[in-house]
């Protein structure tokens, strides 16, 4: 998710938390952050089919054995990052944790040696407790992959802020690996009590984040819209912090396409300069990585879904899509991808501005001619719902790989051809899917609670921490003040 940054509000102060522990303690549905009394769920309308589920077949395998032949080219040992595009020494958090997630991946399904894996991740986490922070605080959104500097969009050497959606992702990666990897566990907390989340979260539990440049002030802006938002928000939540406004639902509406109710988010695009794409990327992730379950579920098995409504309107986006196959005879899996050409990047929508399938530019020009069957797209929802649509999807992009590169980014659905260009965020979400397949749902917690250096400064009312807006278990408000934060 890149380029999601909306205009809102600035920063009034920073973070007053409520105690995780009770917080985990009265968290109600529908699936609004923690330590929020709300209404009950109301049950989805629509019932999500199975998942495919099973060992993966030798096709399969060889799927997974070229998407990971990306990571493999792309990988820089001086850093321990990855490219996001093939051949471009530049990378956001967002791609990081689809790096990420194809590392462990490849790990689980036996393609790298446990040697490899942990050489690879020391080095990363060597990188990230060294990283040059944006102005003292969190990640910034582009570092060059060659030597981790700080680099704007076009890899130049500068800062431009940070992107809460970004961070809420990386930080979803960040605990799978922790919680299954506890041998990494202390490198991992020791980078992110490195972070600053004084302006990331607010009071309330609505994400920002930062823009700023050179000499300019930092300007701190709402981020996210339905679906991204509350993905990366769970991010955040498997930290401890509370998340309530970013994790609602609200406010959203519905359009009615081919009899089926999409959700969106009703923020207006034209007051706000924010888009609010529909996309199947946000709730396949949330599906392969969460099982659509909170992120405290301990209990939920694989039948159910305690995040309902974030079940439910996954449903609803991939039956769309299903229904404008049946009605037009376009194979159909819209999502944000890259392209090969200016302007390089288009959120392929199901619905966004008041169009249903409209894709546009980060600048919102109409651009149908790049519409295309996103490889990531499709994979997600051939793995998430069980039905001969998706038979059909996966037969579409199974075969649409360069074994010395990877799969491509896409096919158009004008049918001129393929997005000639590789990426980290589609090579490894195609992992993370052929993973869930064979493994369930990707966050799931430690059989048994390892010590954590994370929650020892949580612990510590006396932590040098504090001063950073980390989650407290302690009563202390005046700890927080922003005078203090840095």
């Amino acid at each position: 998710m890149r380029g999601a940054l909306v205009t809102l509000f600035l920063l009034g102060g920073c973070a007053s938390l409520m105690p995780t522990d009770e917080a985990r303690q009265i968290a109600t549905e529908p699936g609004d952050g923690i330590a929020v009394q709300r209404p009950g769920p109301t049950p989805p309308t629509v019932q999500v089919p199975q998942a495919r589920q099973g060992a993966l077949t030798d096709r399969e395998m060889a799927m997974a054995r070229v998407a990971w032949r990306y990571f493999e080219n792309n990988y820089q040992p001086t850093t321990g990052l990855v490219n996001a595009v093939d051949g471009y020494p530049s990378t956001t958090m967002w791609d990081t944790a689809s790096y990420l997630g194809g590392m462990v991946a490849a790990r689980e399904l036996g393609m790298v040696t446990k040697r490899e894996f942990d050489d690879r991740l020391v080095r990363m986490i060597k990188t990230l407790n060294t990283l040059d922070l944006y102005r003292g605080e969190l990640p910034n959104k582009a570092y060059n992959t060659l030597n981790a500097a700080k680099v704007d969009y076009g890899n130049t050497p500068g800062e431009i802020g940070y992107s809460a959606l970004d961070l809420g992702r990386f930080l979803i990666w960040m605990w799978i690996i922790k919680e299954r990897y506890p041998e990494h566990a202390p490198g991992i907390d020791a980078a992110i009590l490195r972070w600053n989340f004084c302006n990331v979260l607010d009071e309330f539990g609505t994400m920002y984040g930062a823009i700023g440049s050179g000499d300019q002030p930092t300007q701190y802006l709402q981020e996210g819209r339905l679906g991204y938002e509350e993905y990366a928000a769970k991010g955040f939540q498997l930290w401890g912090f509370h998340t309530e406004r970013a994790s609602k639902p609200e406010p959203y509406d519905l359009m009615n396409i081919y009899g089926i109710d999409i959700p969106y988010d009703s923020r207006d695009p034209r007051k706000l300069s924010a888009h609010s794409y529909v996309v199947t990327e946000s709730f396949a992730l949330d599906g392969i990585e969460f099982a659509w379950d909170h992120p405290w579920d301990r209990e939920t098995g694989s039948e159910g879904f305690s995040h309902l409504w974030m079940a439910d309107f996954a449903q609803r986006v991939y039956a769309v899509q299903e229904a404008r196959y049946l009605d037009t005879g376009i194979i159909t899996a819209r999502t944000e991808h890259q392209l090969d050409k200016a302007p390089y990047f288009v959120y392929d929508t199901v619905y966004t501005d008041g169009y249903a399938w409209n894709t546009i530019s980060e600048k919102g020009e109409y651009m149908p001619q790049y519409a295309a069957v996103s490889i990531k797209g499709a994979i997600g929802l051939w793995v998430l719902w069980d039905t001969p649509y998706t038979d059909l999807l996966f037969e579409h992009i199974a075969d649409l790989y360069n074994p010395e590169k990877g799969f491509y980014e896409g096919i158009y659905e004008n049918g001129t051809g393929l997005i000639n260009t590789y990426t980290s965020n589609n090579n490894g979400i195609l992992l993370e899917a052929l993973a869930y397949k064979a493994f369930g749902k990707l966050a799931r917690r430690h059989p048994w609670n390892p010590p954590s250096r994370w929650e020892k400064a949580l612990n510590d009312e006396f932590s040098p921490y504090l001063g950073r807006c980390l989650p407290s278990k302690h009563s202390c408000p005046t700890c927080r003040s922003c005078p203090d934060c840095n």
